[in-house]
């Protein structure tokens, strides 16, 4: 117990104290300007923490439009990606010869540079809708879902494949058709690989979504008021959107693990 407990009081260390320790001597130095001596910058490019903090409390009824958009896009696209990548790794598993394929080719596309794949689907779906909120958000959506496709796909794959030797014996030994092995072995093995696969893509679908919303028709969105406060020299405007990204990216990762520790306790 006294082990278990140490244990813990040093991951706790290590993974939450350093990092708060860390942000808070940066926001010191920031505050105090010696982060802008050290970098050679100024208050304009670089606001205060006190200036940008104060723009998202003054303007917190349209940055929160904005956040809606872009978590929608966000989970919708992780969502989609997710499914589609745990239907690819059950095909890749049932038909080993098609599904070898069928995740050489995903990995092929993850391969592509989010900025080359949204101006294309912007193309592709601007005849989806007379809407060009609703032809946004789909374009939107592709790509992040095209983003957390292969992670999903090649982690729950090795749910389905990397079996323990003896659990796979047992259940031939109860003449277990391939039926009965999938779904009470095979799927449950899979879930930890699949939690595994959402760490890469919960930080990935929200990464994708600020990029898409560079390039997309519809002007809303937490990354599109980046790319156009920096466009007018709205400097702090654009720090206090990209202190909003960053929160909504480890808000939502937050989430995962706890959701995370909670289905997971009895298999650790």
């Amino acid at each position: 117990m006294k082990r278990l407990r140490s244990k813990f009081n040093r991951q706790t260390v290590t993974t939450i104290l350093y990092p708060v320790l860390f942000g808070a001597v940066i926001a010191i130095l920031w505050q105090t300007q010696l982060l802008h001596k050290i970098i050679g910058a100024d208050t304009f490019t670089l606001p205060l923490p006190k200036r940008i903090f104060g723009i998202i409390t003054d303007n917190g009824s349209s940055i929160l439009v904005n956040v809606k958009a872009t978590v929608t896009v966000a989970l919708g696209g992780l969502v989609l990606g997710s499914f589609f990548g745990y239907l690819l790794a059950i095909v890749a598993t049932v038909f080993p010869k098609w599904g070898a394929g069928g995740l050489t080719i995903a990995s092929a596309f993850n391969a592509i540079p989010i900025i080359a794949i949204a101006p294309i689907l912007n193309n592709l779906t601007k005849d989806f809708s007379k809407d060009p909120n609703t032809r946004s958000m789909l374009a939107k959506m592709l790509v992040v879902m095209i983003t957390c496709t292969v992670s999903m796909s090649i982690n729950a794959y090795r749910g389905f494949t990397e079996l323990k030797p003896f659990s796979l014996d047992l259940m031939n030994s109860y003449a277990a058709g391939k039926t009965t092995i999938f779904f009470k072995l095979r799927i449950p093995n899979s879930i930890p690989y699949v939690f595994t696969a959402l760490r890469i893509s919960v930080p990935a679908c929200v990464i994708s979504a600020l990029v898409s919303e560079y390039f997309a028709e519809y002007v809303i969105g937490v990354g599109r008021q980046i790319r156009e406060n920096i466009v007018l020299a709205q400097y702090a405007t654009a720090w206090a959107y990209i202190i909003v990204a960053c929160a909504i990216g480890i808000t939502m990762y937050v989430i995962l693990l706890i959701a995370e520790g909670v289905l997971l306790k009895g298999r650790r």
